[in-house]
């Protein structure tokens, strides 16, 4: 017989090894004791996420000693919010009366009959594979339909096409055949015909759930306690507030990042295996991947000895790499293919290429301000942007000759939650003028993306590609803005860094005014250059 062993302690046993209910109860029971995840966090011991994490299908499973209260949460939360019955226990007698179920001696339904079957898969779509993470659990992507059977999925293949996981693909899709109907009463005139209801494919809601506006709501309250927290500890000292709240911009915004990523739809690996291209050889020395920053001059201005009237405006791109955030990132195992194979819509990653000739001198040349010659690596940013520029749309250059790629599937909206969060704190911040709250939000993602790499000041994600493609996607959002006001007409004079664009002519008429994301707004002097200045053409 074993010792110290009481009823308590064989009933906690029993109660750790019974079942959890399924991640959509839990989060069914907790929606409706109108409990919210920090309620819910604080009372068994964890942090909100791991809340989330529970409350997701695919995530993590609770655990001892965590797991024995939520248990009992549950349980109590379960006999005060039952299930609802299902269609099956509690029929509904107003479908049934529709269904034509009015009376106990009314036949049975006749067989249907067989569905047509399936057109068969053509041949080329038999042999692919779904994308799947190191996880071995399948990636999903931007919605479209499936390469097999037509229906909408969000997975991927290997090649970037949408594909449903396994063996989910759903038949094909056509028109139902109509019900058996009783002969009505005889009429004057016989009724019209009822169209049949085609088949539709169903579609992703667009509206989003109150969980995710409440979700949002307490990340935004996360970043207003930050600053009301330093402000009220540096006692009306605005500065040492500011200092204090750029100090932990990186911890938090790791959080903000993690807390975004509880229910999202994609996995990642924060410590990734990668190439040598992508490492530095030393501490001092970076890894071989170019960024294309650009630093532009038009030769056919000087800038001191002006020699006619010509006015430039400086003008400041506000929130840069904000919204570079919006970039495609690969979330696979990078993979290393030769050609054009790594390259893809849906694809992202870095590329060796052989560029063409730039000759353009009146505008910025997308790979940035490169002397050398030859064969470089590059940003799937850049190379989309190359891509783009050597259509017919654009025509100012030759697609540039690709070697060999290290590339995985991608999606473009892996930090869209974060970007967005980021974005409504800033333009709070704006509408409010607080100053605090606006400078510590540009210190968390500019310091989100510049410590993603290898940097001893954020040990918790090494990943230098994405930070090289969100350095990239800033850079060729920047030279797209001085292609467009060149072909709206006005002369770029110079382009530099992520936000410095200087043009000559009416450019309210190219670029929307403000403080805004998307807005421009006059560049304030920096004791080198001021928002508008004269310059000379040279040879005019």
């Amino acid at each position: 017989m074993r010792e110290g062993i009481s009823v308590e302690s064989l009933l906690e046993e029993a109660r750790l090894a019974k079942a959890m209910p399924p991640p959509k109860e839990r989060l069914r029971l907790r929606e409706a004791a109108g409990l919210t995840r920090d309620q819910v966090a604080a009372a068994v011991g964890v942090s909100r996420g791991t809340v989330q994490n529970w409350e997701r299908e695919g995530g993590s499973t609770p655990t001892p000693p965590a797991r024995l209260p939520y248990l009992q949460l549950l349980e109590g939360l379960a006999q005060l919010h039952p299930a609802p019955a299902s269609a099956a226990q509690s029929p509904d007698p107003v479908a049934e009366l529709l269904a034509g179920a009015v009376s106990s001696a009314t036949p049975p339904p006749p067989t249907p009959a067989p569905a047509a079957p399936a057109p068969p898969v053509p041949a080329a779509f038999t042999g692919l594979e779904t994308l799947r993470g190191p996880d071995g659990l399948a990636i999903e992507g931007d919605p479209g339909p499936c390469v097999r059977c037509g229906v909408e999925t969000t997975y991927q293949s290997t090649d970037g096409r949408p594909l449903h996981a396994g063996a989910l693909c759903q038949p094909a899709l056509a028109a139902p055949a109509p019900a058996s109907v009783p002969a009505a009463a005889p009429a004057p005139a016989a009724p019209a015909p009822v169209a049949p209801v085609p088949a539709r494919v169903p579609t992703r809601p667009q509206r989003r759930s109150k969980s995710a506006e409440r979700a949002e709501a307490d990340l935004m309250g996360l970043i207003r306690g930050a600053v009301e927290q330093e402000a009220e500890r540096a006692g009306g000292d605005e500065e040492a507030a500011l200092a204090a709240l750029v100090k932990r911009a990186i911890p938090d915004v790791m959080h903000l990042f993690n807390e975004t990523r509880a229910t999202a739809r994609y996995e990642y690996t924060a410590y990734p295996a990668l190439p040598d291209i992508l490492h530095k050889p030393s501490k001092r020395e970076p890894d071989q991947i170019w960024e294309a920053r650009p630093a532009y001059t038009n030769p056919a201005y000087s800038l001191r000895a002006p020699k006619a009237d010509l006015w430039v405006t400086a003008l400041d791109v506000n929130a840069a790499y904000l919204s570079a955030l919006k970039v495609w990132l690969p979330v696979g195992k990078l993979e290393h293919t030769t050609g054009m194979d790594g390259v893809g819509p849906k694809r992202s990653g870095v590329h060796l290429i052989t560029p063409a000739e730039w000759a353009h001198p009146h505008l910025p040349n997308p790979l940035g301000d490169r002397d050398e010659p030859g064969a470089l690596w590059i940003t799937d940013a850049t190379l989309r942007l190359l891509l783009r520029l050597s259509r017919p749309k654009w025509g100012l250059t030759e697609a540039p000759t690709v070697h060999e790629s290290w590339t995985s599937g991608a999606t473009e909206n892996f930090l869209d939650a974060l970007r967005k969060l980021l974005v409504a704190a800033r333009s709070e911040a704006i509408a409010a003028g607080d100053t605090l709250l606006l400078e510590y939000v540009k210190a968390m993602y500019s310091k989100f993306v510049s410590t993603m790499g290898e940097s001893v000041h954020n040990r918790e994600m090494i990943r230098p590609d994405w930070m090289h493609l969100i350095h990239s996607q800033a850079y060729a959002l920047h030279c797209g803005r001085a292609y467009k006001a060149h072909q709206a007409g006005l002369d770029v004079v110079a382009l530099k860094h992520t936000d410095e664009l200087h043009v000559i002519g009416d450019w309210r008429q190219v670029f929307t005014e403000g403080r805004g994301v998307a807005e421009m707004k006059i560049k304030t002097g920096d004791g080198k250059t001021s928002g508008e200045y004269l310059v000379g053409k040279v040879g005019g």
